[in-house]
């Protein structure tokens, strides 16, 4: 296995097991929270946001995770670890698998980053409807699947790096088990393509559902290829169990088309 990150990683083989998860609670994260509460415009990030790092509770997280899936017996844990290059998501899975006392690599795809915000980046919803008015209609008109903010992607635009990726563990042979560290928008979409979902039903899962910090979603196929099955979704008992706080930081929940 080298350095090139899922590609080599999987493509000679079928993989059995995808184990999803999000990263632990980001300094970005309570930004955004605190910025919604107080009804600002700005969102104060210390970085860019591909370099804001977790935050105290966020590493807390990462190390508990770490602790859950150590219980993971040596055949069935993970022989690939691939997680967004955003520091958030690496600080998370190098965390837990130090803490797992995994020997495995951790490599990192870019096509596992965050949506890129483009112009409406680090700006509430507050902020989107003062500065850019036309912009917050066409997104209330669109829905959040296919409205792309300039400079920015939509959901549809993650939807398709990430069919790459599935592509890849779609390959005949042996079979792997892959845990892919990533994003609550990216795991939402994760789920839309393997489950054949309608806009309708991404929709509602999005509005309905908040991917917890340092949460994991698992599926699985035994015989490496086909449909995968999902197995559990958004699982942070682990996080209870070991005293560490279960943060819920969610993205704008009106999501339909108006």
């Amino acid at each position: 296995m080298n350095d090139d990150g899922l590609t080599e990683a999987v493509q000679e083989a079928g993989a059995v097991e995808l184990l999803l998860i999000r990263h632990g609670e980001s300094e970005g994260n309570v930004a955004a929270t605190e910025a919604h509460l107080a009804g600002a415009e700005i969102i104060e990030v210390p970085a860019r946001d591909a370099d804001v790092n977790l935050s105290d509770v966020g590493q807390d997280q990462a190390a508990a995770l770490g602790t859950a899936l150590a219980r993971i017996a040596e055949d069935y844990r993970p022989d690939a670890v691939v997680s967004s290059p955003y520091a958030r998501a690496h600080q998370t899975a190098e965390i837990a698998v130090g803490a797992a006392g995994w020997s495995v690599k951790v490599q990192v795809d870019e096509r596992l980053r965050d949506r890129e915000l483009g112009i409406l980046d680090r700006l509430t919803r507050v902020g989107v409807e003062t500065r850019y008015p036309e912009e917050a209609e066409r997104r209330s008109w669109q829905g959040k699947l296919y409205y792309r903010p300039p400079g920015g992607e939509s959901w549809a635009d993650v939807a398709l790096r990430l069919r790459s990726v599935l592509a890849e563990l779609n390959n005949l042979g042996t079979g792997h088990r892959v845990m892919l560290v990533c994003h609550d928008a990216v795991i939402l979409l994760f789920r839309y393509l393997l489950e054949g979902m309608t806009e309708q039903e991404l929709l509602d899962l999005a509005a309905s559902t908040s991917v917890l910090n340092a949460s994991m979603t698992r599926y699985v196929r035994p015989s490496g290829a086909g449909p995968w099955t999902l197995e559990s979704f958004n699982v942070a008992d682990h996080l209870a169990e070991q005293g560490v706080e279960v943060t819920e930081h969610a993205g704008d929940a009106s999501v339909r088309p108006r």
